[in-house]
């Protein structure tokens, strides 16, 4: 049993639903820490070049892929190659969208968790209460799981209702929503005892603290933030119209994705410096030191912490929904159509398989924690296989493929929409995919495996 493909129904729709897939817990979460460890300012501005050097090529040529195919993932590559090899590069992305579907649902559990704890006030305490809080909890057996399923379950409800009545009204929804708590709560924090610090930490770039590294990390942060190679945004291109322009999508995601960054930056680190903590606390920056940073901040204030709090995971949790909407989408779409059933049931495939790769994920963190690959748990060696290996990988095949290989008339259709557009930007954006972006992605590559 076969649908009709659907298509998004606004302008507006479309960037939403596409920012939506590109926002997430790698703006909100991964981006702080990775500015707070490599000097605040200075990598945000590395991090908007790397956006405009490596981010919007990459995304244009995804949502030439994806609108071309006007299929899921793995075919659309597979009808621009004409079924030679680089259909794999579909096939990776539909792979890597599947895997970190299962893996990212556990963390976005755990900001529904936070939302719980923040509600019923178990978020009060010193460093090491909320230290033990967080390890106790993301070790249990059964908590952990229980938020996962609920997320995966709620994702699940948005896909089976397809493009426009699902992922384009879910966007509609929770984007702006979250841009509201994203500003109330960066004003709140804002607002404590000697915030300007941390406004100057991020917006008072010292380039003598560049270095290679700072420049690497700033790119790698691009292609994460960006969603870049996961199958998402060549999927939600496969959903736009003849008339929708490539390049102003690109932009303007790209411009709501960066601002998200920041707004992200101006959350945390006025409300760390008034306490007096360290910006590069790392990975757990969110879930055990915020907790104690917003206690302290709001000391004199209780009230306006707890609202502070729970306002920053709910938006937190919004965050991950729309990223995984997205992600979830990828595999949807792929079963679905490969399959010649119906999306309910592609959906359930998806939603039934990465339950299974959540609970295990989870289970290796603590409970069961001899699931290992190698010296990774099962949770660490998903984090590590797809966003090390699996992202570059599909991100350097991708722009081969399109700069050398797909006809360079087809590209430059797409691109201009059939001669409709101008194209001004057609000659820089090729040249970009064809050289640059390669080179930068196998520097990236190279570099997390400590080579230069």
């Amino acid at each position: 049993m076969t649908e009709k493909r659907a298509n998004f129904g606004s302008k507006l729709g479309i960037i939403l639903a596409t920012a939506g897939s590109a926002v997430g817990l790698g703006n909100v979460w991964r981006f702080p820490y990775m500015a707070g460890e490599n000097g605040g300012a200075a990598f945000i501005v590395l991090y908007f070049a790397c956006v405009l050097l490596l981010g919007i090529p990459c995304m244009v040529s995804e949502f030439i892929i994806g609108r071309h195919g006007a299929s899921n993932t793995a075919r659309a590559y597979a009808k621009l190659s004409g079924g030679t090899p680089w259909k794999f590069v579909g096939l990776l992305g539909v792979l890597t969208g599947f895997l970190i579907t299962g893996y990212y649902a556990v963390v976005s559990g755990w900001c529904l968790q936070y939302i719980y704890a923040s509600v019923v006030g178990e978020l009060h305490g010193d460093a090491s209460y909320v230290t033990q809080y967080f390890a106790d909890f993301s070790q249990s057996p059964l908590k952990p799981i229980f938020w996962t399923i609920a997320i995966l379950l709620f994702t699940h409800f948005v896909i089976i209702h397809g493009v426009r009545g699902g992922i384009e009204k879910a966007s509609k929804m929770l984007m702006p929503l979250l841009f509201i708590l994203l500003v109330f709560v960066a004003v709140c924090s804002c607002l404590t005892p000697g915030a300007m610090k941390g406004v100057a930490f991020l917006f008072k770039p010292e380039f003598d603290k560049v270095t290679s590294d700072v420049f690497l990390n700033a790119l790698g942060q691009s292609f994460y933030s960006l969603s870049i190679a996961m199958g998402c945004i060549c999927t939600f291109a496969s959903y736009y119209s003849r008339q929708t322009k490539l390049m102003n999508s690109a932009i303007q995601v790209s411009l709501v994705d960066s601002l998200v960054s920041i707004l992200a930056g101006l959350m945390i680190f006025p409300a760390a410096f008034s306490v007096g903590v360290n910006p590069d606390s790392g990975p757990s920056l969110i879930f055990i030191t915020l907790p104690n940073v917003f206690n302290q901040a709001f000391a004199s204030m209780p009230m306006i912490g707890w609202v502070v709090s729970l306002l920053f995971y709910a938006l937190l949790s919004l965050a991950a929904l729309t990223s995984l909407i997205s992600l979830h989408e990828v595999s949807t779409a792929f079963f679905f159509e490969e399959l010649h059933i119906t999306r309910k049931g592609g959906a359930s495939i998806v939603t039934a398989s990465c339950a299974v790769i959540g609970i295990f994920c989870s289970l290796s963190l603590g409970a069961c924690d001899f699931l290992k690959i190698g010296s990774y748990s099962l949770f660490d060696a998903f984090d590590f296989v797809t966003g090390q290996i699996f992202l570059p990988l599909g991100g350097f095949f991708t722009c081969l493929f399109i700069g050398w290989y797909v006809p360079k008339q087809i590209v430059k259709d797409e691109f201009t929409n059939w001669g409709t557009l101008r194209g001004t930007f057609f000659g820089m954006y090729y040249f970009a995919v064809k050289y640059i972006c390669p080179l930068l992605i196998l520097a990236i590559f190279l570099h997390q495996f400590k080579v230069f």
